[in-house]
């Protein structure tokens, strides 16, 4: 079911950008997201960490020359770090009972690399629909 849905999000993302002009969060994250969307708040929780990321970025470039594939690497590396230390801090307050951890170490960052080309608003509405979207789909596709 993941490979379904990695490419469901791919062709979507892609004609999205072709067709809309509008980024939905790198071309699988919504892919991923629809997989755990049963799990709405791992979803959510990812989604926070990209708009998390994606401002730390932000306040960077006030502060170093960040642009293209060092822009990039930057949100990749930083959706790690933030990942890595959530993981860490989950394991501390596993007592709470709700799953709260980050899908994938690298989906946070897709997202937010979107976000800061075009906006945090407009990237997670595309993600949430093309993310709706595909699940759709994948229910469909399991009757």
């Amino acid at each position: 079911m993941l490979r379904v849905a990695v490419v469901l999000s791919i062709v979507l993302g892609f004609a999205e950008s072709e067709f809309l002009g509008i980024l939905s969060g790198g071309l699988v994250s919504a892919g991923y997201l629809a997989y755990y969307f049963a799990t709405p708040l791992r979803v959510v929780s990812t989604l926070m960490l990209s708009v998390a990321v994606c401002l730390c970025v932000r306040a960077l470039g006030h502060c170093m020359i960040l642009y293209g594939r060092r822009r990039f690497v930057l949100t990749v590396l930083l959706s790690i770090l933030f990942s890595q230390i959530l993981e860490s801090l989950l394991v501390y307050t596993a007592s709470i009972g709700q799953d709260l951890r980050i899908i994938g170490y690298l989906v946070p960052g897709l997202i937010a690399n979107d976000m800061e080309k075009q906006g945090i608003f407009r990237t997670l509405l595309m993600v949430v629909l093309t993310t709706g979207l595909i699940w759709l789909v994948l229910c469909l596709w399991r009757s």
